[in-house]
């Protein structure tokens, strides 16, 4: 019997999450689970923004951080739907506690790394096995440009998502042979809330393109590499950051 296909977008309310859930409902036909940890009217409102595009969803909260509540959640959902398959899964949440090294406090640097890796360990390994019998699958990660470069200010969040990179290339090689494909994005700066204190004047100097992206277009690239048309690409990270960084 034909299982239903399904995909999952961590950190799925706003943002890079907000707009990949909506393209991957909308362009590529998927019924989305937008997750959100606390949220949940954001939630509620892209849920909106994807039936009224004519897509189909449903919010599901868990906190990436918490295998407990990770496994929990997901667990009952795949009960609730024994017929249903999660065969594409965007790690898209993450946090920012920006500061100098020498200031960080221990939590700042904590928080940022096991909201990136332990939430990107917590959901793909309760999903793996699913993806590994149904042998097809795409786990889309996304990085930053911080995770390719180093940032000033960001040693925790270059270092969660260096790691993420690292992490993609390696459980790209475990499971390839399943057609299960593992890659990153590493958006530069890109419009949203979590950039909305930055200054864009100043900052779009240093951009080649000379603007800031849109999450639309973060988004365009992951639906590009969660569809069939991405099948020979794995263990990639594409960049994506107006030329800062190539």
């Amino acid at each position: 019997m034909t299982k239903l296909k399904y995909a999952l977008v961590t950190g799925g309310s706003r943002g890079i999450g907000r707009e990949t859930s909506l393209k991957i409902a909308t362009e590529l036909g998927y019924p989305v689970l937008i997750n959100y940890q606390s949220n949940q009217s954001a939630a509620e409102e892209t849920l909106k923004m994807i039936c009224d595009a004519g897509g189909k969803g449903e919010i599901i909260q868990f906190d990436v951080n918490n295998a407990e509540d990770v496994n929990a959640k997901l667990n009952a959902w795949k009960d609730a739907n024994p017929d249903a398959i999660i065969e594409v899964l965007v790690n898209n949440a993450g946090i920012t506690r920006d500061g100098l090294l020498m200031w960080m406090e221990s939590d700042d640097w904590n928080q940022v790394l096991q909201t990136t890796l332990n939430g990107f360990y917590n959901v793909t390994r309760n999903l793996i096995q699913d993806l590994l019998k149904n042998r097809y699958g795409r786990i889309i990660n996304v990085a930053s440009v911080s995770g390719m470069k180093g940032t000033a200010g960001q040693v925790n969040y270059s270092a969660a998502k260096a790691g993420l990179i690292g992490a993609t290339k390696a459980l790209a090689q475990e499971i390839a042979k399943r057609n299960i494909t593992v890659n990153a994005v590493a958006p530069g700066f890109i419009e949203t809330d979590m950039t909305s204190d930055l200054d864009q004047s100043e900052l779009k100097k240093i951009v080649p393109l000379n603007r800031f992206g849109k999450a639309e277009e973060v988004a365009d690239l992951i639906c590009f590499l969660a569809s069939p048309k991405a099948s020979y690409i794995t263990g990639e990270t594409i960049n994506i950051n107006g030329g800062i960084y190539a």
